[in-house]
């Protein structure tokens, strides 16, 4: 058997107001939230597990980049530009921080978004193969 890493499971996000946090997460990107108390809330989103971690004022999971860019640590996928635009638009519409939809000169494209205390996360319209496979197959499956 080759040792490998399978997935991520937890991401930790640290926050100001861990409440406060999980209800924008839970009503902005459709979070499911099974755990909240005044240091933690643990949600379900994106196939995932998030802690939002109560932090220190000004802390957030992102960094700069050598040229002094402020820039994001992750990114979540969607199934198409179509999507990607519907959710740019939803999320403007919400009042949600948002940048501009851009070609970084790969395939798709992207857009970064912002939460209440300030993290980064980026959106692109590219799904991975392999999860737009494993997807297809749980739907057969549930169908059967």
């Amino acid at each position: 058997m080759i040792e490998t890493l399978i997935r991520v499971g937890t991401t930790y996000v640290p926050v100001r107001d861990v409440d406060h946090s999980a209800r924008w997460y839970r009503e902005k990107l459709g979070a499911t939230i099974s755990y909240c108390d005044h240091e933690k809330a643990i949600l379900n989103l994106a196939d995932q597990s998030f802690f939002l971690v109560r932090s220190l004022e000004g802390e957030t999971s992102n960094f700069t980049d050598f040229k002094g860019n402020k820039r994001f640590s992750l990114t979540f996928e969607v199934d198409g530009m179509e999507v990607l635009t519907t959710l740019h638009a939803k999320f403007k519409q919400e009042g949600v921080q948002t940048g501009t939809i851009e070609n970084r000169g790969h395939p798709g494209r992207n857009f970064v978004f912002y939460d209440p205390d300030g993290n980064i996360f980026d959106v692109w319209s590219i799904l991975s193969p392999t999860y737009k496979a494993l997807r297809k197959e749980a739907v057969l499956e549930t169908e059967r």
